[in-house]
């Protein structure tokens, strides 16, 4: 066991911690413990919002699985990751101000609360309450693989250990402090993500010899490494530009997403967000898949791809150093759990238990079955991940997918068409669960596109026809009543 290295990581949860204790602090003092728990008050500024939006999204799959994958495919894999470099932007432009304004219209804590006041539907409120706990499950399992994995690799501990380890870590910090010690971590964590980037970048192509000749390297072991297809021209251009939906457009039908977008201060926070999002996205994504293939030419024969960016920060740098960087990871993948954390217990307890089970439950009755269903769902998902996958970022990707052919239509719709109903919005988010299960396990990629591109679509379909079908319905229930 390495001291050294172990030392960072062990700081990085002593601060994690702290920030827990302080934000309870808060949580205690607040009028409203759901405003505040899951949303922090509504009182992000322009830098947090930016990092709590990028640590989310830069999960372990950008850290651990995406290098892993870059690893084994080459650098068609970078060019594919860079299709997530506008999509802070993309979601912060699109739901912006709008979903804030109605958000707080409807005293909105979730976006669950969010699509039921905006189609007055309970239905639509237990589908999506359903989808999230579905998927965000998957997400979370990932998550926690991606860290049992880091730390196994760094202590040198058993898995189940470093599984252990971590789970008692992360749920400490997420159920005292609630939301917004998760948005501070989140903003301390994606500053260590970003320096943690760079310096492991730049030691890699120092220890590959230089950008020429680790190109060299890779060319001579197999010249697709370096192509836009991938080693094995897998990575055809429909491919590609389809996956764009997955990682750019489609991310604002996430949870994880939309829930900052109305946690934010004011328009001028937004803004600076956008900004600040997108460069920290675009240089962590372009570095750490970078990373991945660089490494291939220095410690060749890794058959385990998600153990890519530990052993090459150990391969590359001082202890110390390389137990800062690996830092990085780590605080991406406790940003992305605790974000998960919070809206899958949100959805379980706001959006079941109070608003149908005991809608008159006190603030200290709300409390203890929040830490209770937190609690339990992280036991849960330690279990789930006791069985890993070879590459993570496939679970990771699953969810993700899932959840935008879940909510992309009803949460963009529900905002800008007026015309859009609970019928709509009913069909489209069974069609786009049922169709994408379905896709994704008998019939992936098909025609050459990513999975999510049909149940989007046939989403979408779904939505506008029976909106339209059932406009006249809607308007003879209203006149009625």
């Amino acid at each position: 066991m390495n001291w050294e290295i172990l030392l960072p990581l062990i700081l990085v949860f002593v601060a994690m911690f702290a920030i827990g204790f302080w934000a309870s602090r808060y949580v205690k003092k607040s009028d409203s413990f759901l405003q505040e728990y899951f949303l922090g008050s509504r009182q992000l500024g322009g830098f947090i919002l930016a990092m709590t939006m990028m640590a989310t999204y830069g999960s372990a799959s950008s850290f651990i699985g995406g290098p892993g994958v870059a690893y084994s495919t080459g650098l068609g894999w970078v060019l594919l990751s860079m299709a997530q470099l506008p999509a802070g932007y993309f979601a912060l432009m699109v739901l912006g101000k709008k979903f804030a304004i109605m958000a707080r219209k409807y005293q909105a804590v979730t976006l669950i609360d969010f699509l039921k006041a905006r189609y007055k539907s309970d239905a639509v409120g237990i589908i999506s309450a359903i989808s999230i706990i579905i998927f965000l499950f998957s997400a979370m399992a990932a998550q926690w693989v991606g860290a049992g994995r880091l730390i196994e690799s760094i202590a040198g501990v058993s898995y189940t250990t470093a599984l252990f380890i971590f789970s008692i870590s992360i749920l400490v910090y997420v159920i005292i402090g609630g939301f917004r010690a998760v948005a501070v971590t989140d903003a301390i964590q994606g500053t260590i993500m970003f320096f943690g980037t760079l310096i492991l970048l730049i030691a890699t192509i120092i220890a590959g010899g230089g950008v020429s000749n680790i190109m060299q390297d890779l060319v001579a072991e197999n010249p697709n490494l370096v192509t836009p297809y991938g080693a094995d021209r897998s990575l055809t251009p429909l491919y590609v530009s389809t996956f764009w939906i997955l990682v750019g457009v489609g991310v604002i039908g996430l949870p994880q997403v939309t829930i900052r977008a109305m946690s934010y201060k004011n328009a001028k926070s937004m803004h600076r967000a956008i900004i600040i999002s997108t460069v920290f996205v675009g240089v962590i994504m372009l570095g750490m898949h970078l990373i991945g293939v660089f490494a291939r030419p220095i410690i060749p024969g890794i058959e385990v791809g998600d153990t890519v960016m530990p052993q090459i920060a150990m391969k590359v740098l001082p202890a110390f150093l390389a137990g800062l960087v690996l830092a990085a990871p780590m605080a991406a993948i406790m940003s992305t759990v605790d974000s998960f954390l919070l809206l899958v217990s949100s959805a379980v307890v706001k959006d079941i238990y109070v608003s149908y089970i005991d809608p008159n439950a006190s603030n200290n009755r709300i409390k203890t079955i929040s830490f209770a269903v937190t609690t339990v769902i992280g036991i849960g998902v330690f279990l789930m991940a006791l069985s890993p996958p070879d590459f993570l970022i496939w679970l990771n990707l699953f969810a993700f997918g899932g959840l935008e052919a879940v909510f992309i239509w009803p949460v963009v719709f529900g905002l800008y068409w007026k015309t859009g109903n609970k019928y709509g919005a009913l069909t489209s988010m069974f069609v786009g669960i049922l169709s994408y299960i379905l896709i994704h396990t008998y019939a992936p990629n098909a025609l050459g596109m990513h999975t999510v591109v049909f149940p989007v679509l046939l989403s979408l379909v779904t939505f506008v026809t029976i909106s339209f079908a059932t406009k006249n319905v809607i308007g003879k229930l209203e006149k009625a009543m």
